[in-house]
């Protein structure tokens, strides 16, 4: 069976996740959920045929739970913007920074890190930006939670696109990926 990806909904229409066509099919078949938009591909089976859905919904209402989001490398530069927050360069060749860095007591928290070129990270040291005479163009700060953080990875189909308002055209990078909930 088919891995595509389908856009689970909650039953208020609200976004929940995105599973695999096999995930949908056995909502589907035990009357948990049901098709909103389907694909032109088609799923046989030795006795039928099935159009393949791309969103489903669910039928009851989930709570989903609202979680903080972890402290990454990834989630970091995500914040940051692919930027070094130094320079304001932005790279695909970031590294993590300790405003105050942890050999003078800094801690490794989300206040504490920011991304930095390679240059900027090997001038400052193990010095402050002040003592560097160095300047950060932001703050750093925990970012917002964000309960559509899955959408970070993954291509975002274009049947999808009502049921994701927030997503704007021109935030999406080059390889189609999404670039939701950044800071």
């Amino acid at each position: 069976m088919d891995r595509s990806p389908v856009l689970l909904l909650n039953q208020n229409y609200q976004p929940l996740n995105v599973c695999d066509v096999r995930r949908a099919f056995v909502l589907l078949g035990h009357g948990k959920a049901e098709t909103l938009e389907i694909t032109d591909d088609v799923i046989r089976s030795a006795y039928e045929e099935h159009a393949e859905p791309s969103i489903v919904r669910l039928l009851y209402m989930v709570k989903r739970p609202f979680h903080q989001r972890r402290l990454s490398r990834r989630e970091v530069f995500i914040r940051d913007r692919h930027t070094c927050q130094y320079c304001g360069k932005k790279s695909g060749r970031l590294t993590l920074d300790h405003v105050m860095p942890r050999s003078r007591g800094g801690d490794h928290s989300w206040t504490n890190i920011v991304s930095a070129c390679d240059r900027c990270n090997h001038r400052k040291a193990g010095r402050t930006p002040r003592e560097a005479n160095m300047l950060l163009r932001r703050e750093p700060r925990p970012p917002r939670p964000n309960p559509y953080a899955f959408f970070h990875v993954g291509r975002i189909q274009d049947q999808w696109r009502p049921y994701l308002p927030w997503i704007d055209i021109a935030s999406e990078v080059d390889v189609g990926y999404a670039a939701v909930g950044a800071d």
